[in-house]
């Protein structure tokens, strides 16, 4: 099945106790009635790419390889498809738009990963909160701050509420090749909440913050009602057909290492749980922006790949997420993703090539090569073309 567009045509968590004054909502799957799941997706490969072997630690000939955002707006398809569905919602919420869009750099530059074009607050309607994206301003949301909003909450019914991503997913799964993973992705409560606190973007997250002094057992029941969404909906899309599944806690970076225990790890672990307990076959990748105070604490939720930003020697972080395993007492080596600054795609190629074989020497096998951020609007696409192409050639 091809489709054609006529282009006019994305020692960690400290315990706590959750006892607020007014009663939480405590929502589970036995209280909420789901609604009829289409079956698993079943792959017609019957060997696992190579993104998959090199994630579970197997004997790979080289790196995969492919770059967080690599869909969208660097890529001039995009633009054009822009053109005809001009908000970013149609463009993630249209099954065969959104594949479109997810498949535009796996076809330009032969990616090992292709990742699902959508945003991590695509699940938020399913918990009974709206958004919308702005063009130019990003997502807006109404405040949830109050126990009321919080009460109001309701568990994800996916099936019902997202059904353009199980759709979505199953059409990638049949049109990449046997050798190409299709990534799903969600993001993690603490950075989801920053949006409902703050009612859309921040640079100081100062509101959230407040509250974490103010109303910590308010936030917790925030949280704790996200990750048992989250949790779902990354479930979700596994049995939609995708093969990995990354999680995004972009900006638990700018909390302390103490208030990391407190409310952004426990929840991260949560939701890697609850995919462990359903499917401990599906690999799990979790980042975090500007995360390097946090590689060890990151480590130990059980993640089984964590992803670097560009602010880390690769491998200087490789020995601390090293030590950090070995200190939970576990055999192996936790993976590891990243760490190219997004910045040197706009550098000479020999510059880049230079620089993406010293990462991926520092790194060594259980390596998925990507940036260390998201890729840059304004990047020229032969140079990020060229950069996938130096890790394909690529030899141990």
């Amino acid at each position: 099945m091809k489709f054609t567009f006529a282009l006019l045509l994305l020692p960690f968590a400290s315990s706590f106790t959750l006892s607020p004054k007014p009663p939480s909502p405590h929502i589970s799957l036995s209280s909420t009635s789901l609604s009829s799941a289409p079956a698993p997706y079943v792959s017609k490969h019957s060997s696992d790419p190579l993104l998959i072997r090199a994630a579970r630690g197997e004997k790979v000939e080289r790196p995969p390889v492919w770059m967080m955002r690599q869909a969208g707006r660097h890529i001039k398809e995009y633009r054009d498809l822009v053109k005809k569905y001009p908000t970013f919602r149609e463009r993630s919420e249209i099954p065969e738009v959104a594949v479109e869009v997810s498949l535009q750099p796996w076809r330009n530059y032969q990616t090992d990963g292709c990742i699902l074009f959508s945003d991590i607050l695509t699940p938020l309607p399913g918990l009974g909160l709206q958004f919308d994206i702005e063009e130019k301003k990003g997502p807006v949301l109404r405040k949830v701050d109050t126990w009321e909003a919080v009460n109001n909450m309701h568990l994800i019914d996916p099936f019902e509420t997202c059904p353009f991503v199980d759709k979505s997913l199953r059409i990638l799964r049949d049109e990449v090749n046997s050798e190409t993973a299709v990534l799903g992705f969600v993001g993690c409560p603490y950075t989801l909440a920053t949006y409902l606190v703050e009612g859309g973007t921040s640079k100081e997250y100062l509101e959230i913050k407040k509250m974490m002094s103010s109303d910590p057992q308010l936030l917790h029941a925030m949280l704790k009602n996200l990750a048992d969404s989250i949790g779902e909906y990354a479930c979700y899309q596994i049995e939609a057909g995708a093969q990995v599944i990354q999680i995004f806690d972009s900006w638990a970076g700018h909390l302390s290492p103490r208030d990391y225990d407190v409310f952004a790890a426990p929840y991260q672990k949560m939701i890697l749980d609850k995919v462990k307990e359903r499917h401990p076959e599906i690999p799990t990748i979790a980042y975090i922006k500007h995360s390097g105070a946090l590689l060890e604490r990151l480590t130990r939720t059980g993640v089984d790949i964590v992803s670097l930003d560009w602010t880390v020697d690769m491998a200087e972080g490789r020995e601390r997420i090293d030590a950090a395993r070995k200190g939970m007492g576990l055999e192996g080596r936790t993976g590891v993703q990243g760490n190219l600054d997004p910045a040197l795609l706009f550098a000479d190629k020999e510059t880049i090539k230079e620089r993406t074989i010293e990462i991926i020497e520092k790194a060594g096998p259980g390596h998925i090569m990507n940036l260390g951020h998201g890729i840059e609007a304004d990047t020229p696409e032969e140079n990020a073309k060229f950069f996938v192409e130096t890790v394909r050639e690529y030899r141990y």
